[in-house]
């Protein structure tokens, strides 16, 4: 593989599973498709670890396991229920958008919780995504003042937003308490976190495993677990290997457009001109911070 086409693929994989998503919720429940999804790429994962000859169990993993629960938990459990919930909550295109409202919250835990005052450039990226927050809001406002209390609209503005938290959240957790070990273990035994919760969730729920699938609803299940979980997350560690961190964060930020671009076609979305401008928004805040990150390194 061309070092070149890296990102672009990894943008398109990411972003293809967006709609690819929103299709099997479809069919299977959100509980139940997390345990199974996240399952199988956590177990592909561990397999190809395996192959590689690299270890899956550490020599200090009892200690490390407090810290792979509490990633799994954030990284994979909290943000992949989250984006579930929103997709049936909300359209594909707002889901993908504003989950990427990450790395301004990131900025904001870190002048909250940190003391890391904003400089001009995070002020403007902090005020840029919460304009493109309050365009993509706007309807749900006006539903709200006029006494409108739309419950799976308020859900679809929440979950993504939660999910944003949940991954900024384990970013910050990460780096005050990193991994040590082989990332692609690791990543797989996170994802492992994510199945056992989805598993709970669906247990406490009742959710049952569908009788029969359409092919189609099979198709976008073999994507999401081979190529959106497994594949590409070694993609991306390959990326990480070989790129700078502008490179790595302006990658991520082209998942939700094409996310955008896939749905319009695979499931139908489309976004008004309000919805626009809310993604130009949060899009523009995030790639200010991300800049901004690089410019630390």
């Amino acid at each position: 593989m061309r070092p070149a086409l890296i990102p672009a693929l990894l943008a398109v994989c990411w972003g293809l599973n967006w709609p690819i998503v929103k299709i099997i919720l479809g069919s299977v429940p959100p509980f139940t498709m997390r345990w199974f999804g996240l399952g199988l790429g956590g177990l592909l994962l561990l397999g190809f670890a395996l192959a590689r000859r690299r270890p899956v169990w550490g020599t200090d993993q009892r200690r490390q396991w407090p810290r792979l629960l509490m990633a799994g938990l954030l990284n994979v459990a909290a943000f992949n229920l989250c984006t579930a919930f929103a997709q049936l909550s909300t359209s594909t295109s707002r889901a993908s958008v504003l989950t990427y409202t990450m790395p301004m919250i990131s900025a904001l835990m870190a002048w909250v919780l940190l003391g890391e005052r904003p400089d001009r450039r995070r002020g403007a990226a902090l005020a840029l995504g919460s304009a493109g927050i309050a365009l993509l809001a706007w309807p749900v406002l006006q539903r709200l003042a006029a006494g409108d209390l739309d419950a799976p609209a308020l859900r679809g503005l929440a979950m993504p937003l939660l999910a944003a938290t949940a991954w900024a959240a384990g970013t910050v957790h990460a780096k005050r308490w990193p991994l040590a070990g082989d990332r692609i273990a690791n990543t797989g035994w996170q994802l492992l976190v994510g199945a056992l919760c989805g598993a709970v969730g669906a247990a406490l729920t009742g959710e049952r495993w569908p009788a029969s699938l359409p092919w189609p609803v099979v198709a976008a299940l073999a994507y999401h677990i081979v190529v959106a979980t497994a594949f590409a997350y070694v993609v991306w560690f390959v990326l990480l290997a070989r790129f700078s961190a502008t490179v790595a964060s302006l990658t991520t930020l082209a998942v939700p457009v094409v996310g955008v671009m896939g749905a319009m076609a695979l499931v139908g979305d489309r976004p008004a001109a309000l919805d626009w401008l809310g993604f130009a928004g949060v899009l523009g805040g995030a790639a200010l911070v991300a800049l901004r990150l690089e410019g630390r390194h």
